[in-house]
């Protein structure tokens, strides 16, 4: 029996075996919107493989983008904690320092949007559309005022939490 050789780095497909999805994410499309297409609520255009911001025009198909999708259906992909004595006395410069870069990501990202920010007894919970922005957040967070800054990861879902305290 003759042995198969295969070239440098190349690795056989098998076609035997079922195989898991690497990464499920509700909100990601299997297949990527007709171009141009632009979204009802916020504005961004689907152009050249990725939603950015820009000038629609009248031939755009109207395509709700993933970020439109999960503020409609209240379904964040990251939250970030904010809480700690160190908060509480300093909150407007914490959330000030947290829109500020929030804002800077939206320009360059539309898919990356702060959901909302709402009050709980030891601080704050913001939420986001996107788990890389919720990262940022709180590395942006923890690089100023230093502090305790953690993550926790759930592949399952495609979902980020970010606790900072100080």
């Amino acid at each position: 029996m003759k042995s198969l050789s295969f070239p440098a780095g190349f690795h056989p497909v098998r076609r035997d075996q079922l195989r898991q999805e690497r990464e499920h994410d509700s909100y990601k499309r299997r297949q990527k919107p007709p171009e141009p297409s632009s979204c009802p609520d916020c504005g961004a255009v689907f152009r050249g493989g990725r939603w950015q911001w820009g000038p629609s025009s009248a031939l755009s198909n109207e395509v709700i983008c993933p970020a439109c999708q999960r503020i409609r259906d209240q379904f964040p992909a990251g939250f970030l904690h904010i809480g700690g004595a160190f908060f509480a006395e300093h909150r407007d410069e914490l959330l000030s320092l947290i829109n500020h870069h929030a804002e800077k990501e939206k320009v360059e990202h539309p898919l990356a949007r702060v959901m909302g920010i709402d009050d709980e007894d030891d601080g704050v919970l913001l939420t986001t559309t996107d788990i890389h922005l919720v990262r940022d957040l709180g590395e942006a967070l923890h690089h100023a005022y230093h502090g305790e800054l953690e993550f926790y990861h759930n592949d399952d879902e495609k979902l980020l939490r970010v606790h900072w305290r100080r």
